[in-house]
């Protein structure tokens, strides 16, 4: 397998600029759009949005500004606000160049805490004229999100439109890494049994983020002579005159150290935000006892955490990346921070509210961690000195870290609407994001943390080649390519691609497998017509059946195919080297996730007759999915008839026997039925008129009549549901002993990485249950009273 330092590392950056070019610019460039929150499909929905009827709130807002909150989006809308003169670590490179940023930031804002944003890109380097441009903004917003601004310039900019706006102004770069960093600290203290008033405090940089850390942990208790600030000229001390501003005089120091080796002697706390590799050894070890080093430099930290833990077994450690424990990332609170400002409607964000943020993310760090989240990271999260923050997925900080937020901003007078009842406050916030997001970036994680060797079957196609590629690239595993290697070599120079370090390929031709996958499939397939020669030519030439071979026989873990051969081709290549489990029969299952709601949908690929037994079967491996996606159950047994209005039809007939056998088997989750979908979506509806409905909510796992309607409902929903509105995920197929999907023929590049993934998922979830379970007596394919198995 290849590991990650066997990658060229320029050539996996090329990689990813060239995926990330393409996805910028394919279909509709860029990464935002508007689209309405109401009906517009009427002349009557148009009167009522726009003249004649939008004159009523417009009354209502003069009369009572606050309206505005009722009437209009603005309290849900944050502005993503730049000049481009700090852009990331790329320096200043103007307004437009820096919009792509910004538009990256609007969506972050949504996808961790339903904040709608909008980037804007103000053309000027004075801070007069971008104060002038922002300040009458704020009856459109309900805050402001300052970002990569350069320094000093950004303080005055923020501190300026404080003064003059009343919502939210908030410069990330300054406040999230000055909270985030806050929140590790107060853990580190905690756990080191240290009192923030006694410590010694380093910090090394003196720019926007490393002030206002500086600022913030003063305000939580560290006393002013207890910090020492160095920037590029060493020591930042009472009565230096180089390269000093008022912002760096406001924190020099009384001190005789002129260094930051100086300085680090006898430091509790060493936080750096400057440049790599600056830290030495000597200087770590010149620290007091249990020192807390947050080396938050990106890419490379001022000193790497496994060269610092050699000469300090005993630190505490923590950076701003993701590939070592304790990663400081702003992902953990701007959108929450502004989660909370908006649903109390606040002036501003004072230091009373980062500081409940702060001790709110220290707080959940030492909860129980849900296992879900720890399967992702692959390790026990307990609180300890390898864990001192929660992780950016933790599905728990949309409700913890708000709710502190915006009863805070109630707390300091600064809310405008009191939070009348904290727990349905709290369900508010747990409503907002459908959990699948967040399950499947944990299913990401997991997968990085455990890679996989993924068989990409069809290996000389452009797109399963570039899968290939990414596949490697984002950490997963090894990509295998069943393929002629010249073949790959002569698309992968005309594609202009990276090289091939870390991608085996496989030639099913020439390969040293073939007599053993051969001899293996003749005893499969020896009563069922076919020779040894034709198993011997499946072998050589049947890609798919090569691939499910491998995966059979433990040469890869898991399997993709699909670009040129149909599903029905693809299941039935796989299905002659890879067995259904024995407990249920294998089937498809469709996600489609869009507008913050998922719908599960089976069976959508398999089964093409079936009986009320299987069909039940189906639905308790549909809701069992579901909730391991992080969602409730509720199914439906989908009919067009409701509840015996065709009481004379026979499908209809057959989802209410569907319904009894889950009446035998006294399953845990929700079901009803028979249904039909619009009953089945829409819970009002449900119980207006069926008020004797068993679903608690909307249905959320649909169990097709048949495969017919399920695969002709799927992919409609594929076509008229776009990437910019949802996505559809699958037929994921679901019930085989070894992991194998199927993806559709005009799969994109992303998708097939999104199947491959979830393969290899699969894949590790089965290790893990192999380990647990007793070896069984019954080996695959085995002839078993006179049937194969």
């Amino acid at each position: 397998m290849a590991k990650n330092s066997d990658i060229n590392p320029e050539q996996s950056n090329r990689s990813l600029d060239e995926e990330a070019l393409i996805m910028h610019a394919s279909g509709r460039p860029g990464k935002l759009e508007i689209v309405p929150t109401k009906p517009m499909k009427t002349q009557r929905d148009l009167s009522l949005a726009y003249s004649p009827g939008v004159a009523a709130p417009c009354i209502e807002i003069h009369k009572n500004p606050d309206k505005a909150y009722d009437y209009t989006a603005s309290g849900n809308m944050v502005a993503v606000i730049s000049n481009g003169t700090a852009v990331l670590g790329l320096g200043n490179l103007g307004a437009l160049a820096g919009k792509p940023v910004m538009e990256g930031k609007s969506v972050l804002f949504k996808r961790f805490a339903d904040v709608d944003s909008i980037d804007l890109e103000i053309n000027t380097e004075d801070p007069e004229e971008f104060i002038n441009a922002v300040k009458y903004l704020g009856p459109s917003f309900g805050g402001i999100n300052l970002e990569d601004i350069k320094s000093p310039e950004c303080f005055m900019i923020e501190q300026r439109l404080r003064e003059l706006m009343d919502i939210p102004v908030f410069h990330d770069d300054q406040h999230g890494t000055a909270i985030i960093s806050a929140a590790g600290l107060v853990s580190a203290l905690d756990i080191t049994g240290k009192n923030i008033k006694d410590i010694k405090l380093v910090v090394n940089g003196a720019g926007a983020a490393a002030i206002a850390c500086v600022e913030l942990i003063k305000t939580m208790g560290l006393p002013h002579d207890n910090v020492i600030m160095c920037d590029t000229k060493g020591v930042i001390y009472k009565g230096r005159t180089e390269d000093m501003n008022q912002w760096k005089s406001a924190h020099a120091a009384n001190t005789k150290d002129r260094t930051l080796a100086d300085a680090l002697r006898g430091a509790d706390v060493f936080w750096g935000l400057s440049v790599a590799n600056c830290v030495t050894p000597e200087m770590v070890k010149a620290m007091a006892k249990n020192p807390a080093i947050f080396a938050m430099a990106n890419p490379n930290p001022e000193i790497r955490p496994e060269i610092a833990r050699e000469v300090r077994p005993d630190a505490i450690i923590a950076t701003g990346r993701s590939d070592y424990p304790n990663q400081i990332n702003n992902v953990l609170g701007f959108p929450y921070i502004f989660r909370g400002a908006l649903d109390v409607r606040a002036r501003t964000i004072n230091d009373d509210m980062k500081i409940a943020a702060a001790k709110a993310l220290a707080a959940l760090a030492r909860e129980d961690v849900p296992d879900e989240v720890d399967a992702a990271y692959g390790r026990r999260l307990r609180y300890g000195p390898d864990y001192i923050i929660p992780v950016p997925f933790d599905p728990r900080l949309i409700v913890e870290i708000p709710t502190a937020v915006a009863k805070a901003a109630v707390a300091s007078g600064v809310a405008r609407k009191p939070i009348a009842d904290e727990k349905a406050f709290r369900s508010a916030l747990r409503a907002r994001l459908d959990p699948t997001a967040d399950t499947m970036e944990l299913i990401f994680t997991r997968v990085r943390n455990n890679p996989q060797r993924v068989v990409f079957a069809e290996g000389e196609e452009e797109r399963m080649i570039r899968a290939a590629i990414s596949f490697r690239d984002a950490g997963y595993g090894t990509p295998i390519l069943i393929a002629r290697e010249e073949v790959v070599k002569e698309k992968i120079g005309m594609l202009g691609l990276a090289d091939m370090k870390g991608i085996e390929i496989h030639n099913s031709r020439v390969s040293q497998h073939n007599k053993r996958f051969t001899e293996y499939l003749f005893k499969r397939l020896q009563r069922r017509g076919l020779l040894e020669r034709d198993c011997q030519r499946m072998v050589n030439q049947q890609r798919n059946v090569f691939a499910a071979c491998m995966v059979a026989h433990g040469e890869a873990d898991a399997m993709v195919t699909g670009l040129s051969r149909n599903f029905n081709v693809c299941y039935e290549d796989i299905r002659k080297a890879i067995d259904a489990r024995t407990q249920y029969s294998a089937f498809g299952l469709s996600m489609s996730i869009s507008a913050g709601r998922t719908i599960f949908l089976a069976d959508t690929a398999v089964n093409p007759s079936t009986n009320p037994d299987r069909h039940a079967e189906i639905a308790i491996r549909a809701a069992e999915f579901a909730e391991q996606m992080g969602h409730q159950p509720r199914v439906a047994l989908i009919s067009y008839s409701t509840f015996g209005q065709q009481m004379n039809d026979e499908r209809a007939n057959f989802m209410r026997e569907v319904v009894a056998k889950l009446d035998d088997h006294e399953v845990s989750f929700e079901y009803e039925g028979e249904m039909a979908p619009d009953v089945a979506l829409d819970h009002d509806l449900m119980k207006r008129l069926y008020p004797f409905c068993r679903l608690t909510g909307p249905a959320n796992v649909l169990i097709m009549p048949s495969l017919q309607a399920a695969n002709i409902a799927t992919k409609l929903m594929q076509k008229m549901v776009n990437s910019r509105d949802g996505n559809m995920i699958g037929p994921l197929l679901q019930g085989l002993k070894r992991p194998a999907q199927i993806v559709g023929m005009g799969a994109t590049v992303s998708e097939i990485v999104t199947m491959a993934a979830l393969a290899a998922h699969e894949a590790i979830g089965n290790a893990e249950s192999d380990k647990k379970a007793k070896p069984s007596v019954v080996k695959e394919g085995v002839v078993k009273g006179g049937k194969a198995a």
